[in-house]
């Protein structure tokens, strides 16, 4: 013990004193310095290149939204799509012009024909119907665990495509829903993006983070210490409900369009896709996969359009992007299965971990 005691005492000798407020917020800073980083290399790039990088910004928040409930509660949702169509068609239908809600949608509620919100009200009431919406539903879903929990989201994937596809008075149903307004561009999406990190960083660290982080590792002891498993969930549920209705909001905003097989299956599985490959149960994780699968599906873009030398054109197979996600999925589950940050949040300056400094022999 006292060998023990005097090995720690060296190393906080040497280690560099760092203040409790800094080592707390560390990762927060360190993840919003990333994603300025990465927008300000963006834009001295070519205007698709800036496309591509929204676009990434915007699936970022989605992913941020959905590890707020997947990471800190352990159960995987295959909903938060839903939430992204919810929040892209209620921001639309506020925001568009009466014009182009008399072409698109002549069977549209009166008040909503007339309705005409700035982007900023309608941003907030898409994510904020979102949120509603995830308060509804999850509180009978939230009493769900492993397994019948992942479905019954699912479920309300499929339900939420099959209203939107058939209300055609207010969606258009499949049709195309066009004259959005277009307001999202590298900075909007940038800001949102950082807003959407700090909201995960506050949760995270909160009490109510804390405690459902606590019935993720051991639901029964949770449960057994007074925990309220289903409120802890269901706050979750909600905040991640309004990341995603944002997300859904920038994406409508940023396409000019919204259509409902957008929000579907290709785009739950690749937000799925980023976070399994950052890391499911950290921050760090989430914003890592979103960046490192935005950047590497760009350069996997310029494989596949190619180059041309002189009469010869090089490049990759098309698909070669669909067969590389597939296979780092593959490597990920195989060799790191907690993705690429693992369980644990980004750090400066790097600190020991829990259990480096053991008895000695």
């Amino acid at each position: 013990m006292a060998a023990t005691s005097s090995a720690a005492a060296r190393i906080e000798a040497v280690a560099p004193t760092v203040p409790g407020a800094w080592s707390r917020l560390a990762p927060l800073v360190i993840l919003i310095a990333a994603v300025l980083i990465v927008v300000g290399a963006a834009e001295r790039a070519p205007m698709i290149v800036q496309r591509r990088i929204t676009e990434g910004l915007i699936d970022l928040i989605a992913v941020v939204g959905l590890y707020v409930f997947v990471g800190n509660s352990g159960v995987l949702s295959f909903g938060n799509v839903a939430f992204m169509a919810i929040g892209a068609y209620v921001s639309a239908l506020l925001t568009m012009p009466a014009a182009a809600k008399s072409v698109f949608l002549p069977d549209l509620p009166l008040f909503l024909a007339q309705a005409q919100w700035p982007e900023m009200g309608g941003a907030l009431a898409g994510g904020a119907m979102a949120a509603l919406t995830a308060a509804i539903v999850g509180f009978p879903l939230m009493r769900l665990s492993g397994i019948s929990a992942s479905i019954a989201t699912f479920a309300v994937l499929v339900v939420s495509y099959v209203a939107l596809g058939n209300w055609t008075a207010v969606t258009g149903g499949q049709n195309s829903l066009m004259g959005v307004p277009i307001y999202v561009g590298l900075w909007t999406a940038a800001a949102w993006a950082i807003v959407a990190v700090i909201i995960a960083f506050a949760f995270q660290e909160s009490r109510s983070g804390l405690l459902l982080r606590a019935s993720r590792e051991d639901e029964v002891a949770a449960a057994a210490c007074g925990v309220h498993i289903v409120r802890r969930r269901l706050s979750a549920f909600v905040i991640s409900g309004f990341l995603s209705g944002v997300a859904g909001v920038l994406l409508a905003h940023f396409l000019g369009t919204v259509r409902v097989e957008t929000f579907y299956l290709d785009l739950t599985f690749l937000i799925i896709a980023m976070l399994v490959i950052g890391g499911m149960r950290s921050l760090t994780g989430a914003v890592t996969g979103a960046i490192v699968v935005t950047l590497l599906a760009e350069l996997l873009r310029q494989a596949e359009v190619g180059v041309t030398i002189g009469a010869t054109r090089i490049a990759a197979p098309a698909g070669l992007g669909d067969a590389v996600f597939a296979l780092l999925m593959l490597l990920i589950v195989l060799f790191r299965p907690r993705g690429i940050a693992g369980d644990r949040e980004i750090g400066w300056p790097p600190r020991l971990r829990r259990g480096q400094i053991g008895n000695p022999r």
